[in-house]
């Protein structure tokens, strides 16, 4: 099945979207650990990087409505563009010393100006899916490849940044990230895929008619903040390791814990699409969620490092099958026309979701230990299971949609 997806994708666009998204999961801990080593206080850390977790957060849904409304190739262009040059700017804003506002109002515009590559390929890919006469299976395939690059991303990402902080200065990897986003992001803004994915997303639009074409179905804000959840699962589970690992005097080992729990939840998400086509969407979404709740549970009966290392990586294995679903029963039910956007809401949402949830689960972390902070990821994951048991997502009719898309394309 990957094979057919990278043969529809080629060589070069799955390369440029994961290095071009490799920055997004840089910057983050990249700013928190350039501000705190340049200002000394992590308050101010992290007042920038929460700026930057909130201008991403506001302004990637607005970005993807403008790349549903005008295409992605000028607003990934110019996004990219504007995105290299304040990260650049924030370096060397910390690096003077600048004041704490400044460093805030710079933090606003590296969030404000990120590409949203991650979700746009996600769009492009399954435009150009469709427009092969892809079925569903296939189209849920490229949604399990996106979503590994994502996993992939954020594990590598952080790591990258944490090596080039040990071996030069957090300013190192930050500056790297510029540089990837004015190249990368560059080409995949310029990449024929740009134009394809407009002509497939427009032809896609007959599936909802023309009196729905902008209007969101309700299941739609609830998978939007069921994406909250998540990013609060992450947020929460993030705080809740680095206060066990220092509890247990191994401090260092949180990144690498972190990084293990996302090589297994990658390696699920590739084999979602082994997943029989006549489980469907709504029956995936909530036996994802169920796991969340069983495999997060233990996380507060945690009490050794090698508990947590188990622990972990088998609650990873449930992260993929939500997000990946989640994607899914968005590109089925949302209309085409507003699909970029709807993709962005929900990357938007897993990162507001985890900076909030760091925020406060870093709080209950440090007064009351780990267990707290992983009570918020379990309390995150039964709502999730809550909203996946109380919503009924419509997807439209298995013949209404390909046949109307593929006689417009080939027309």
């Amino acid at each position: 099945m990957y094979r057919d997806t990278l043969s529809l994708l080629g060589p070069v666009l799955p390369v440029l979207s994961f290095l071009g998204r490799l920055p997004t999961a840089m910057c983050q801990l990249g700013s928190l650990l350039l501000v705190a080593e340049t200002s000394g206080s992590l308050t101010t850390a992290g007042l920038a990087g929460g700026a930057l977790a909130a201008g991403q957060t506001v302004a990637g849904p607005v970005m993807g409505r403008l790349a549903d409304r005008r295409g992605q190739r000028g607003v990934v262009l110019v996004a990219s563009l504007a995105n290299a040059v304040a990260v650049a700017a924030l370096v060397l804003a910390a690096l003077a010393h600048a004041a704490t506002g400044w460093l805030i109002v710079l933090g606003v515009l590296a969030g404000a100006t990120v590409p949203q590559i991650g979700p746009l390929a996600r769009t492009r890919s399954v435009a150009l899916a469709r427009r092969s006469g892809a079925d569903d299976r296939a189209v849920g395939t490229v949604l399990s490849f996106e979503g590994t690059l994502d996993e992939v991303s954020f594990v590598l990402g952080p790591a990258l940044v944490g090596l080039a902080a040990a071996l030069a200065h957090p300013a190192a990897a930050l500056l790297t990230a510029s540089a990837l986003l004015a190249t990368c992001g560059t080409a995949f803004a310029l990449h024929p895929s740009a134009r394809a994915a407009e002509g497939g997303a427009t032809a896609v639009t007959t599936r909802t008619g023309a009196a729905e074409r902008g209007r969101l179905p309700r299941s739609a804000y609830a998978l939007r903040i069921t994406m909250v959840l998540q990013g609060a699962m992450f947020g929460a589970s993030q705080a809740g390791i680095t206060a066990l690992t220092e509890k247990l005097g191994a401090p260092a080992q949180a990144g690498l814990v972190y990084a293990a729990m996302g090589v297994m939840s990658a390696a699920v998400g590739l084999s979602m699409a082994a997943v029989p086509a006549r489980i469907g969407l709504p029956t995936r979404w909530r036996a994802a969620t169920a796991a969340l709740v069983v495999l997060s549970a233990p996380l507060v009966l945690v009490d050794s490092l090698l508990a947590l290392y188990a622990v972990v990586i088998v609650l990873g294995a449930a992260y993929a099958p939500h997000l990946i679903t989640v994607f899914g029963l968005t590109e089925r039910t949302v209309p085409a026309s507003r699909l970029a956007e709807s993709m962005a809401f929900l990357t938007s949402g897993i990162v507001g979701g985890q900076a909030l949830a760091l925020a406060l689960s870093g709080r209950l972390a440090d007064t009351h230990g780990a267990p707290a902070a992983f009570a918020v990821a379990i309390a995150a994951a039964v709502l999730c299971a809550a909203l996946s048991w109380s919503v009924r997502p419509r997807l439209p009719a298995a013949d209404a949609r390909p046949a109307g898309a593929d006689a417009a394309v080939k027309a």
